[in-house]
Protein backbone atom coordinates (compact mmCIF):
# COMPACT_ATOMS: atom_id res chain seq x y z
CA UNK A 1 0.00 0.00 0.00
CA UNK A 2 1.43 3.24 -1.06
CA UNK A 3 0.56 6.78 -0.46
CA UNK A 4 -2.85 6.91 -2.24
CA UNK A 5 -2.87 5.02 -0.62
CA UNK A 6 0.00 -17.26 0.12
CA UNK A 7 -3.30 -25.38 -4.49
CA UNK A 8 -5.30 -26.29 -1.50
CA UNK A 9 -4.91 -29.53 -0.11
CA UNK A 10 -7.61 -32.16 -0.58
CA UNK A 11 -7.35 -32.76 2.71
CA UNK A 12 -9.08 -29.19 3.75
CA UNK A 13 -12.76 -29.44 4.03
CA UNK A 14 -14.88 -26.89 2.15
CA UNK A 15 -16.44 -25.35 5.19
CA UNK A 16 -13.03 -24.41 5.80
CA UNK A 17 -12.60 -22.45 2.98
CA UNK A 18 -15.74 -21.06 2.74
CA UNK A 19 -15.11 -19.48 6.95
CA UNK A 20 -12.08 -17.88 5.25
CA UNK A 21 -14.02 -16.30 2.70
CA UNK A 22 -16.63 -14.00 4.16
CA UNK A 23 -17.83 -13.04 7.42
CA UNK A 24 -20.91 -14.89 9.35
CA UNK A 25 -25.17 -14.55 7.94
CA UNK A 26 -26.11 -11.15 7.25
CA UNK A 27 -22.40 -9.51 6.98
CA UNK A 28 -21.73 -9.74 10.80
CA UNK A 29 -19.66 -12.17 13.47
CA UNK A 30 -22.69 -14.20 14.81
CA UNK A 31 -22.16 -12.38 18.50
CA UNK A 32 -21.31 -9.40 19.36
CA UNK A 33 -17.67 -8.31 20.52
CA UNK A 34 -17.17 -9.16 24.29
CA UNK A 35 -16.37 -6.07 26.33
CA UNK A 36 -13.74 -7.84 28.45
CA UNK A 37 -12.08 -9.23 25.86
CA UNK A 38 -11.83 -6.14 23.82
CA UNK A 39 -10.91 -4.34 27.13
CA UNK A 40 -8.32 -7.24 27.39
CA UNK A 41 -6.92 -6.75 23.17
CA UNK A 42 -6.58 -3.12 23.44
CA UNK A 43 -3.87 -3.29 26.35
CA UNK A 44 -1.97 -5.84 24.41
CA UNK A 45 1.60 -4.12 23.41
CA UNK A 46 0.99 -5.08 19.80
CA UNK A 47 3.68 -5.86 16.84
CA UNK A 48 2.29 -4.09 13.69
CA UNK A 49 3.65 -6.27 11.09
CA UNK A 50 3.17 -3.77 7.49
CA UNK A 51 3.17 -0.19 6.98
CA UNK A 52 5.24 2.73 5.58
CA UNK A 53 5.70 5.28 8.08
CA UNK A 54 7.07 8.42 7.39
CA UNK A 55 10.49 9.52 9.04
CA UNK A 56 10.78 13.15 10.77
CA UNK A 57 12.27 14.76 7.23
CA UNK A 58 10.63 17.24 5.99
CA UNK A 59 10.28 15.55 2.09
CA UNK A 60 10.55 11.89 3.15
CA UNK A 61 10.83 10.04 -0.54
CA UNK A 62 11.83 6.52 0.75
CA UNK A 63 8.30 5.58 2.78
CA UNK A 64 7.87 3.06 -0.19
CA UNK A 65 9.81 1.44 -3.29
CA UNK A 66 6.52 1.70 -5.98
CA UNK A 67 4.70 4.69 -4.70
CA UNK A 68 1.65 5.02 -6.57
CA UNK A 69 1.68 8.86 -7.04
CA UNK A 70 0.32 9.39 -11.02
CA UNK A 71 -1.39 6.44 -11.14
CA UNK A 72 -5.09 6.28 -11.76
CA UNK A 73 -6.77 4.08 -9.22
CA UNK A 74 -10.43 3.75 -7.72
CA UNK A 75 -10.18 3.63 -3.85
CA UNK A 76 -12.80 2.23 -1.62
CA UNK A 77 -15.48 3.73 0.17
CA UNK A 78 -13.23 3.29 3.07
CA UNK A 79 -10.43 5.31 2.38
CA UNK A 80 -12.61 8.57 0.74
CA UNK A 81 -11.71 11.89 3.20
CA UNK A 82 -15.32 12.34 4.43
CA UNK A 83 -15.58 9.11 5.98
CA UNK A 84 -15.76 8.94 9.67
CA UNK A 85 -12.95 6.76 10.16
CA UNK A 86 -10.84 9.93 9.74
CA UNK A 87 -12.91 11.58 12.24
CA UNK A 88 -12.08 9.13 14.78
CA UNK A 89 -8.59 9.49 14.25
CA UNK A 90 -8.06 13.16 14.02
CA UNK A 91 -10.25 13.03 18.11
CA UNK A 92 -7.69 10.33 19.42
CA UNK A 93 -4.66 11.40 18.16
CA UNK A 94 -5.15 15.08 18.37
CA UNK A 95 -8.34 16.06 19.91
CA UNK A 96 -9.89 17.21 17.13
CA UNK A 97 -13.57 18.36 18.56
CA UNK A 98 -15.68 18.30 15.36
CA UNK A 99 -17.91 15.92 13.94
CA UNK A 100 -16.68 16.58 10.28
CA UNK A 101 -13.66 17.44 8.06
CA UNK A 102 -14.76 20.60 6.84
CA UNK A 103 -12.49 22.67 4.86
CA UNK A 104 -12.10 25.18 8.10
CA UNK A 105 -12.07 22.25 10.18
CA UNK A 106 -9.39 20.55 8.90
CA UNK A 107 -7.49 23.73 8.35
CA UNK A 108 -7.25 24.03 12.29
CA UNK A 109 -6.42 20.30 12.21
CA UNK A 110 -3.95 21.14 10.38
CA UNK A 111 -2.06 23.78 12.91
CA UNK A 112 -2.45 21.10 15.62
CA UNK A 113 -0.87 18.05 13.76
CA UNK A 114 1.95 21.03 13.03
CA UNK A 115 2.06 21.75 16.49
CA UNK A 116 2.61 18.31 17.86
CA UNK A 117 5.13 17.38 15.11
CA UNK A 118 7.42 20.46 16.17
CA UNK A 119 6.83 19.70 20.06
CA UNK A 120 7.77 15.94 19.69
CA UNK A 121 10.44 16.49 17.13
CA UNK A 122 12.31 13.40 16.22
CA UNK A 123 10.48 11.71 18.57
CA UNK A 124 7.32 12.01 16.65
CA UNK A 125 6.99 8.37 15.30
CA UNK A 126 7.45 6.34 18.63
CA UNK A 127 4.95 9.36 20.15
CA UNK A 128 2.48 7.65 17.62
CA UNK A 129 3.22 4.12 18.35
CA UNK A 130 2.18 4.98 22.39
CA UNK A 131 -0.85 6.52 21.21
CA UNK A 132 -1.89 3.38 19.38
CA UNK A 133 -0.77 0.98 22.19
CA UNK A 134 2.37 -0.25 19.74
CA UNK A 135 5.37 -1.47 20.78
CA UNK A 136 7.19 -2.03 17.80
CA UNK A 137 6.34 -1.33 14.07
CA UNK A 138 7.98 -3.38 11.43
CA UNK A 139 8.63 -0.27 8.73
CA UNK A 140 8.55 -1.39 4.86
CA UNK A 141 10.81 1.03 3.51
CA UNK A 142 13.71 1.71 1.10
CA UNK A 143 15.58 3.10 4.08
CA UNK A 144 15.26 3.99 7.74
CA UNK A 145 15.73 7.74 8.57
CA UNK A 146 15.48 10.39 11.68
CA UNK A 147 12.98 8.88 14.36
CA UNK A 148 12.52 5.69 12.87
CA UNK A 149 15.15 3.91 15.33
CA UNK A 150 15.50 0.77 16.99
CA UNK A 151 14.05 -1.08 18.77
CA UNK A 152 10.31 0.30 18.35
CA UNK A 153 11.42 0.76 14.45
CA UNK A 154 12.51 -2.39 12.52
CA UNK A 155 13.08 -2.09 8.96
CA UNK A 156 11.73 -4.44 6.04
CA UNK A 157 13.82 -3.27 2.66
CA UNK A 158 12.96 -4.39 -0.44
CA UNK A 159 13.68 -7.44 -3.02
CA UNK A 160 12.23 -6.31 -6.21
CA UNK A 161 14.83 -4.71 -7.63
CA UNK A 162 17.42 -7.03 -7.48
CA UNK A 163 15.34 -9.48 -9.79
CA UNK A 164 15.56 -6.94 -12.69
CA UNK A 165 19.18 -6.37 -13.76
CA UNK A 166 18.40 -5.99 -17.40
CA UNK A 167 16.31 -2.96 -19.32
CA UNK A 168 12.95 -2.97 -18.45
CA UNK A 169 11.61 -0.88 -21.00
CA UNK A 170 9.65 -3.65 -22.98
CA UNK A 171 8.46 -4.95 -19.72
CA UNK A 172 7.44 -1.34 -18.47
CA UNK A 173 4.92 -0.99 -21.76
CA UNK A 174 2.90 -3.67 -20.98
CA UNK A 175 0.38 -1.48 -19.05
CA UNK A 176 -0.09 2.15 -18.03
CA UNK A 177 0.71 1.53 -14.49
CA UNK A 178 4.02 -0.45 -15.02
CA UNK A 179 5.05 2.53 -17.23
CA UNK A 180 5.79 4.60 -14.09
CA UNK A 181 6.71 1.94 -11.73
CA UNK A 182 9.30 -0.31 -13.54
CA UNK A 183 11.45 3.01 -13.69
CA UNK A 184 11.69 2.71 -10.30
CA UNK A 185 12.65 -0.65 -9.69
CA UNK A 186 16.05 0.58 -12.25
CA UNK A 187 16.39 3.57 -9.73
CA UNK A 188 16.61 1.76 -6.41
CA UNK A 189 18.72 -1.09 -8.18
CA UNK A 190 20.73 1.96 -9.19
CA UNK A 191 20.83 3.10 -5.40
CA UNK A 192 22.12 -0.59 -4.14
CA UNK A 193 24.64 -0.77 -6.80
CA UNK A 194 26.10 2.34 -5.62
CA UNK A 195 26.00 1.39 -1.91
CA UNK A 196 28.08 -1.40 -3.27
CA UNK A 197 30.28 0.91 -5.02
CA UNK A 198 29.21 -0.98 -8.28
CA UNK A 199 29.62 0.86 -11.68
CA UNK A 200 28.57 -1.85 -14.16
CA UNK A 201 26.86 -4.95 -13.51
CA UNK A 202 29.16 -7.93 -13.87
CA UNK A 203 28.91 -10.18 -16.88
CA UNK A 204 27.86 -13.88 -16.02
CA UNK A 205 24.74 -14.30 -13.63
CA UNK A 206 27.05 -16.33 -10.95
CA UNK A 207 28.58 -13.16 -10.28
CA UNK A 208 25.87 -11.23 -10.40
CA UNK A 209 24.31 -13.32 -7.41
CA UNK A 210 27.56 -13.53 -5.55
CA UNK A 211 28.38 -9.51 -5.95
CA UNK A 212 25.58 -8.18 -5.58
CA UNK A 213 22.54 -9.63 -4.59
CA UNK A 214 24.16 -11.54 -1.76
CA UNK A 215 26.28 -8.81 -0.40
CA UNK A 216 22.95 -6.38 -0.76
CA UNK A 217 20.95 -8.38 1.60
CA UNK A 218 23.89 -9.09 3.34
CA UNK A 219 24.49 -5.23 4.09
CA UNK A 220 21.05 -5.21 4.57
CA UNK A 221 20.56 -7.60 7.59
CA UNK A 222 23.94 -6.01 9.07
CA UNK A 223 22.32 -2.47 8.74
CA UNK A 224 19.13 -3.75 10.99
CA UNK A 225 17.06 -5.50 8.01
CA UNK A 226 14.94 -8.08 9.55
CA UNK A 227 12.62 -9.03 6.57
CA UNK A 228 12.72 -8.50 3.05
CA UNK A 229 9.41 -7.51 1.10
CA UNK A 230 8.52 -8.06 -2.64
CA UNK A 231 6.06 -6.09 -4.56
CA UNK A 232 6.15 -8.07 -7.49
CA UNK A 233 2.28 -8.16 -8.44
CA UNK A 234 2.53 -4.11 -9.23
CA UNK A 235 5.07 -5.49 -12.20
CA UNK A 236 4.35 -9.01 -12.69
CA UNK A 237 2.05 -12.60 -11.82
CA UNK A 238 3.60 -13.99 -8.84
CA UNK A 239 3.81 -17.42 -10.66
CA UNK A 240 7.71 -17.73 -9.92
CA UNK A 241 7.99 -20.92 -11.82
CA UNK A 242 11.03 -23.42 -11.14
CA UNK A 243 13.94 -22.48 -13.39
CA UNK A 244 17.20 -24.22 -14.57
CA UNK A 245 20.70 -21.81 -13.72
CA UNK A 246 21.72 -22.68 -17.37
CA UNK A 247 18.79 -21.48 -18.99
CA UNK A 248 18.58 -18.20 -16.70
CA UNK A 249 22.42 -17.69 -17.10
CA UNK A 250 21.91 -18.03 -20.64
CA UNK A 251 19.45 -14.77 -20.82
CA UNK A 252 21.37 -12.78 -18.63
CA UNK A 253 24.63 -13.36 -21.01
CA UNK A 254 22.37 -12.28 -23.56
CA UNK A 255 20.93 -8.77 -22.58
CA UNK A 256 23.54 -7.58 -19.97
CA UNK A 257 25.49 -5.23 -21.92
CA UNK A 258 22.19 -4.11 -23.86
CA UNK A 259 19.07 -4.79 -26.10
CA UNK A 260 15.67 -5.77 -24.96
CA UNK A 261 14.35 -9.66 -23.55
CA UNK A 262 11.25 -10.72 -24.76
CA UNK A 263 8.68 -11.21 -22.14
CA UNK A 264 8.92 -15.13 -21.94
CA UNK A 265 12.81 -14.66 -21.22
CA UNK A 266 12.28 -11.91 -18.57
CA UNK A 267 10.17 -13.97 -16.98
CA UNK A 268 12.78 -17.24 -16.95
CA UNK A 269 15.62 -14.48 -15.40
CA UNK A 270 12.87 -13.58 -12.90
CA UNK A 271 11.67 -16.44 -12.18
CA UNK A 272 15.06 -17.54 -11.10
CA UNK A 273 16.10 -14.66 -9.32
CA UNK A 274 13.25 -14.45 -6.86
CA UNK A 275 14.19 -17.94 -5.89
CA UNK A 276 17.61 -17.11 -5.51
CA UNK A 277 17.05 -13.83 -3.47
CA UNK A 278 14.42 -16.13 -1.26
CA UNK A 279 16.91 -18.46 -0.94
CA UNK A 280 19.88 -15.82 0.32
CA UNK A 281 16.99 -14.26 2.50
CA UNK A 282 16.06 -17.89 4.29
CA UNK A 283 19.60 -18.29 5.10
CA UNK A 284 20.05 -15.19 6.38
CA UNK A 285 17.04 -15.13 8.64
CA UNK A 286 15.08 -13.03 7.03
CA UNK A 287 11.59 -13.58 6.65
CA UNK A 288 10.44 -12.89 2.71
CA UNK A 289 6.88 -10.93 2.41
CA UNK A 290 5.01 -10.64 -0.43
CA UNK A 291 2.30 -8.50 -1.80
CA UNK A 292 -0.86 -9.89 -2.27
CA UNK A 293 -4.15 -8.39 -2.80
CA UNK A 294 -6.81 -6.90 -5.10
CA UNK A 295 -5.33 -3.53 -6.20
CA UNK A 296 -4.44 -0.26 -6.05
CA UNK A 297 -4.14 0.40 -9.86
CA UNK A 298 -6.61 0.52 -13.14
CA UNK A 299 -4.53 -2.16 -14.71
CA UNK A 300 -3.36 -3.82 -12.09
CA UNK A 301 -3.54 -7.72 -12.51
CA UNK A 302 -5.57 -9.14 -9.44
CA UNK A 303 -6.01 -12.57 -11.26
CA UNK A 304 -1.92 -12.49 -11.29
CA UNK A 305 -2.00 -11.47 -7.44
CA UNK A 306 -3.52 -15.10 -6.13
CA UNK A 307 -1.16 -16.34 -3.08
CA UNK A 308 -2.20 -20.17 -4.92
CA UNK A 309 0.60 -18.98 -7.63
CA UNK A 310 3.24 -19.04 -5.27
CA UNK A 311 2.91 -22.70 -4.42
CA UNK A 312 5.80 -23.68 -6.08
CA UNK A 313 7.81 -21.79 -4.66
CA UNK A 314 7.16 -22.28 -1.02
CA UNK A 315 7.08 -25.88 -1.59
CA UNK A 316 10.73 -25.89 -3.58
CA UNK A 317 12.74 -27.74 -1.21
CA UNK A 318 15.79 -25.50 -1.55
CA UNK A 319 13.65 -22.84 -0.08
CA UNK A 320 12.53 -25.10 3.16
CA UNK A 321 14.34 -22.75 5.39
CA UNK A 322 12.98 -19.05 4.07
CA UNK A 323 9.99 -17.95 5.37
CA UNK A 324 7.55 -16.72 3.75
CA UNK A 325 4.40 -13.69 4.87
CA UNK A 326 1.77 -13.01 2.69
CA UNK A 327 1.30 -9.66 3.17
CA UNK A 328 -2.50 -8.19 2.98
CA UNK A 329 -3.92 -11.62 3.32
CA UNK A 330 -4.44 -12.29 -0.27
CA UNK A 331 -7.17 -9.75 -0.54
CA UNK A 332 -10.26 -11.32 -2.28
CA UNK A 333 -8.20 -14.71 -2.26
CA UNK A 334 -7.95 -15.12 1.46
CA UNK A 335 -9.16 -18.60 1.77
CA UNK A 336 -6.33 -19.60 -0.22
CA UNK A 337 -4.01 -17.60 1.89
CA UNK A 338 -5.94 -19.24 4.50
CA UNK A 339 -4.91 -22.87 3.07
CA UNK A 340 -1.10 -21.93 2.12
CA UNK A 341 -0.82 -21.28 6.28
CA UNK A 342 -0.95 -25.12 6.41
CA UNK A 343 2.39 -25.06 4.87
CA UNK A 344 4.99 -24.98 7.13
CA UNK A 345 6.82 -21.89 5.83
CA UNK A 346 3.95 -19.87 5.19
CA UNK A 347 2.34 -16.97 7.56
CA UNK A 348 0.03 -14.10 7.01
CA UNK A 349 -1.27 -10.86 8.19
CA UNK A 350 -4.35 -8.69 7.57
CA UNK A 351 -2.73 -5.66 6.78
CA UNK A 352 -4.59 -3.13 4.51
CA UNK A 353 -7.84 -5.25 5.38
CA UNK A 354 -7.75 -3.52 8.62
CA UNK A 355 -8.70 0.18 6.87
CA UNK A 356 -10.12 -1.00 3.05
CA UNK A 357 -12.49 -3.53 4.44
CA UNK A 358 -15.48 -3.68 7.21
CA UNK A 359 -15.07 -4.95 10.66
CA UNK A 360 -17.22 -7.53 10.46
CA UNK A 361 -15.66 -8.81 7.09
CA UNK A 362 -12.37 -8.86 8.52
CA UNK A 363 -13.72 -10.87 11.36
CA UNK A 364 -15.15 -13.48 9.41
CA UNK A 365 -11.63 -14.13 7.52
CA UNK A 366 -9.88 -13.85 10.76
CA UNK A 367 -12.16 -16.87 12.20
CA UNK A 368 -11.73 -18.90 9.58
CA UNK A 369 -7.79 -18.52 9.84
CA UNK A 370 -7.58 -18.52 13.67
CA UNK A 371 -9.73 -21.72 13.27
CA UNK A 372 -6.80 -23.51 11.92
CA UNK A 373 -3.47 -21.86 12.07
CA UNK A 374 -3.37 -19.61 15.04
CA UNK A 375 -0.21 -19.44 15.28
CA UNK A 376 0.75 -18.27 11.64
CA UNK A 377 -1.62 -14.91 11.85
CA UNK A 378 0.09 -11.10 12.20
CA UNK A 379 -1.56 -8.09 12.94
CA UNK A 380 -0.84 -5.48 10.80
CA UNK A 381 -2.34 -1.77 9.94
CA UNK A 382 -0.15 -0.95 6.63
CA UNK A 383 -0.30 2.49 7.64
CA UNK A 384 1.02 5.18 5.06
CA UNK A 385 0.13 8.86 4.10
CA UNK A 386 -2.14 9.21 1.64
CA UNK A 387 -1.79 13.05 1.35
CA UNK A 388 -2.00 16.07 2.99
CA UNK A 389 -3.77 16.34 5.90
CA UNK A 390 -4.04 12.59 5.37
CA UNK A 391 -0.93 11.30 7.51
CA UNK A 392 0.41 8.03 7.85
CA UNK A 393 -0.43 8.34 12.04
CA UNK A 394 -3.92 8.45 11.16
CA UNK A 395 -3.72 5.38 9.03
CA UNK A 396 -1.87 3.53 11.51
CA UNK A 397 -4.83 4.40 14.19
CA UNK A 398 -8.01 3.57 11.84
CA UNK A 399 -5.74 0.07 11.02
CA UNK A 400 -5.11 -0.59 14.67
CA UNK A 401 -8.67 0.53 15.57
CA UNK A 402 -10.41 -2.39 13.35
CA UNK A 403 -7.66 -4.40 13.88
CA UNK A 404 -8.35 -4.68 17.39
CA UNK A 405 -12.10 -4.84 16.98
CA UNK A 406 -12.18 -7.36 13.77
CA UNK A 407 -9.83 -9.88 16.31
CA UNK A 408 -12.09 -9.26 19.05
CA UNK A 409 -15.47 -10.13 17.19
CA UNK A 410 -13.78 -13.18 15.39
CA UNK A 411 -12.54 -14.83 19.32
CA UNK A 412 -15.92 -13.70 20.89
CA UNK A 413 -17.55 -15.80 17.74
CA UNK A 414 -15.05 -18.58 18.20
CA UNK A 415 -15.92 -18.60 22.67
CA UNK A 416 -19.58 -18.54 21.45
CA UNK A 417 -19.45 -21.95 19.31
CA UNK A 418 -17.74 -23.54 22.35
CA UNK A 419 -14.41 -23.64 19.81
CA UNK A 420 -12.57 -21.58 22.52
CA UNK A 421 -12.64 -20.68 25.78
CA UNK A 422 -11.83 -17.40 27.20
CA UNK A 423 -8.42 -17.90 28.25
CA UNK A 424 -7.67 -19.71 24.77
CA UNK A 425 -8.97 -16.75 23.34
CA UNK A 426 -6.60 -14.15 25.26
CA UNK A 427 -3.87 -16.40 24.25
CA UNK A 428 -4.53 -16.54 20.61
CA UNK A 429 -5.13 -12.69 20.80
CA UNK A 430 -1.57 -12.38 22.41
CA UNK A 431 -0.08 -14.51 19.18
CA UNK A 432 -1.94 -12.44 16.80
CA UNK A 433 -0.72 -8.98 17.90
CA UNK A 434 2.48 -9.70 19.33
CA UNK A 435 4.12 -12.76 19.74
CA UNK A 436 3.73 -14.90 16.89
CA UNK A 437 6.05 -12.00 15.10
CA UNK A 438 8.00 -11.42 17.62
CA UNK A 439 8.99 -15.24 16.92
CA UNK A 440 9.07 -14.67 13.39
CA UNK A 441 11.48 -12.11 13.74
CA UNK A 442 12.81 -12.67 16.39
CA UNK A 443 12.24 -9.32 18.76
CA UNK A 444 12.54 -11.21 22.15
CA UNK A 445 9.23 -10.18 23.46
CA UNK A 446 7.32 -11.75 26.17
Amino acid sequence: MTPLRTAVSVLLCAAFLNACAAPAKDGAMASGADPALTAFIGKIRAVDHHGHPNSVVPVDTDFDALPLDGIPIELPASFAPGHPDWVAASKALYQFPYPDRTEAHVAELRTTVQRVAKEQGEKFPVWVLDQLGTEVYLANRIAMGPGLEAPRYRWVSFGDPLMLPLSTKAEAAVTPDRQKLYPLSEKLLKRYLADLKITALPATLDEYIKTVVTPTLEAQRKGGAVGIKFEAAYLRSLDFAEVSAPAAAKIYAAYIRGGEPSHADYKTLEDFLFRAIAREAGRLGMPVQIHSFEGFGNSYSIAGSDPFLLESAIDDPTLAKTNFVIVHGGGVYAAHTGALLGKPNVYADFSLMTTAYPEARLAGILRGWLTQYPQKVLFGSDAAAFGPDLGWELVAWIGTKNGRGALTSALTDMIGSGEVTRARAEEIATMVMRTNASGLYQLGLK
